[in-house]
């Protein structure tokens, strides 16, 4: 891999990673049309760029995770605890422990069957048909008020939990962890803004802990086969290109509906599902 094909799929991972449209997915169609051939190293390339855009993040919600660190420190009785950092930081932990477990039970059947084109192209048009459905009868617009029972601060622990096995289905390559989260969090009562705001929140979590474990287990590959200028090049560009797209995401939903996300994803699914059929690109 040389440094141009690194910034292009830095681009990419840090534009999808936080949009409901799936970076795995997306990620695994550049590689295929840039001509990188499925192996242990690419896989885990992909994934450890996530660090770029999980810095993004935790620049952008800055003020939320320093109520998370004071609530650490509170615990520790290091400082003055924070009772909405509290319940922020037990309900991201709650919602993230389906995906530890699940992760690391089903991680490598899912490497195994599913991470290939089809299973995404299908993932893809599923999932656009869940935004629509949702979208149609959810009103969570009209509740985006600050200090509704629906925001992240009037979380319930059994909500977190309920988030929390939705972003297990995101597990199959090209449902996106984000729209699991996103839409979980509206069936489970939350306003549009306290879903969204909770879903990458908890991505930040869910990515770091993603990030190490690849890191470690396919860490020898990695450095077999890319060098750290590569991997700095990765992050920098998901870095970048993720705190523009989670800025104009978190602008767009206050004035639109998620539909588009959805009419996106069913309209990539098909075009992926004919190339594949005619033979222009492979698994």
């Amino acid at each position: 891999m040389n440094w141009w094909q690194a910034i292009i799929l830095g681009i990419v991972e840090g534009v999808t990673e936080f949009l409901p449209v799936s970076s795995t997915g997306h990620l695994l169609l550049t590689q295929r049309l840039l001509g990188i051939v499925e192996s242990e190293a690419a896989n885990a390339f992909a994934i450890c760029i996530q660090a770029g855009a999980i810095i993004a993040v935790l620049g952008i919600f800055r003020n939320r995770v320093r109520e998370s660190w004071l609530a650490v420190l509170g615990m520790l009785r290091l400082g003055k605890p924070h009772q909405n950092g509290t319940r922020l930081l037990r309900n991201l932990v709650i919602a993230f422990l389906p995906a530890m477990v699940f992760g690391v039970l089903l991680n490598d059947w899912i490497d195994e069957h599913l991470l290939h084109l089809r299973a995404v192209a299908v993932a893809w048009f599923a999932g656009g048909l869940a935004i629509l459905i949702v979208d149609r009868w959810t009103d969570s617009f009209e509740a985006n008020q600050p200090g509704s029972s629906r925001s992240t601060d009037g979380m319930t622990w059994p909500i977190a939990l309920g988030i929390g096995m939705f972003q297990t289905i995101a597990m199959c390559p090209g449902t996106s962890r984000s729209l699991a989260t996103i839409l979980g969090g509206l069936l489970l009562g939350l306003s549009l803004a306290g879903a969204v705001e909770f879903s990458f929140l908890l991505g930040v979590l869910t990515l770091l802990a993603a990030t190490g474990f690849k890191a470690i287990k396919s860490g020898d590959a990695l450095l077999e086969n890319y060098d750290g200028l590569t991997m700095a090049i990765g992050c920098a560009a998901a870095c970048v290109s993720a705190f523009v797209a989670v800025r104009w995401m978190l602008a767009f939903l206050t004035r639109h509906r998620m539909s588009v996300f959805g009419y996106y994803r069913i309209a990539i699914s098909i075009l992926v599902g004919c190339c594949l059929y005619l033979g222009w690109i492979s698994e």
